[in-house]
């Protein structure tokens, strides 16, 4: 059986041993060059579903995409995610990726570069926190990137995401949830955890990378994404996916 778009996009070279050594010095998360040479099975092996999430990501960009209008990726990481959807998105759709790390975005130039695709992608440096600017969009992904916005600029990346959509145009937003009622809370990150177990990290993994991302990744709960999308906006918003402490949303402009 032939490999999937996205399996193919996420054959690491090296495997994730960030947070492996006992005792080293722990400090904020940050995409820098370290993460950024692992990424691609970091996120593999620590995302429930990460290929199917992908999959649905890219069937409903499908749905909505328009012929000379522009797809953009925020927080595109290491492309996985445009080039996963260059086999399947109209070859007159613009691609733009998004990212504020540097290394991650040398990253993604260099599978571009390495991958089987004629469509120029565009990829910026842009800090979410002072500003982006979008025009003529079709679709916007933005995967596992609005949790490591500050909560307080938020509203204001939506707005500029809302503004810079053409009318019929979404939003397809993948975030790690928290819950209102402690007890869910408490059992999803528990399953959560014995996910990232079974994919071969340790318990020194697991805690160490708890610790860096407690003041960068900063989750919502589902209900205030949703108010988020409602308020800045969208007419139509759905959830598409969930797996406990995971969920996809769907906004159309």
């Amino acid at each position: 059986m032939a490999e999937s778009p996205v399996r193919l996009q996420l054959r690491a070279e090296r495997r994730d041993e960030v947070f492996a050594q006992q005792d080293q010095p722990i400090g904020d998360f940050t995409f820098n060059a370290k993460v950024a040479d692992v990424f691609d099975d970091m996120v593999s092996r620590s995302v429930p579903y990460y290929e199917e999430m992908q999959r649905m990501v890219c069937e409903l960009a499908q749905d909505y995409a328009k012929p000379k209008t522009n797809l953009y990726d925020i927080g595109c990481s290491t492309a996985t995610t445009l080039l996963t959807l260059d086999r399947v998105i109209d070859p007159t759709v613009n691609f733009i990726g998004v990212d504020n790390a540097p290394d991650m975005l040398e990253k993604a130039a260099q599978k571009i570069q390495h991958a089987d695709t004629q469509r120029p992608m565009d990829l910026k440096v842009v800090d979410l926190h002072q500003g982006l600017y979008m025009e003529n969009a079709s679709v916007v992904t933005m995967l596992l990137t609005l949790q490591f916005i500050r909560p307080l600029f938020r509203e204001r990346v939506m707005r500029m995401i809302f503004s810079g959509l053409n009318d019929q145009g979404c939003l397809l937003l993948v975030e790690k949830l928290t819950s209102e009622d402690t007890a869910f809370n408490r059992l999803f990150i528990q399953h959560y955890y014995d996910f990232k177990r079974r994919n071969g990290y340790s318990e020194i993994e697991i805690s160490q990378k708890r610790e860096a991302l407690e003041n960068v990744l900063i989750p919502y709960r589902l209900e205030e994404n949703m108010q988020l999308l409602k308020e800045v906006g969208f007419r139509s918003v759905e959830v598409f996916f969930r797996w406990y402490n995971f969920c996809g949303i769907v906004a159309v402009k």
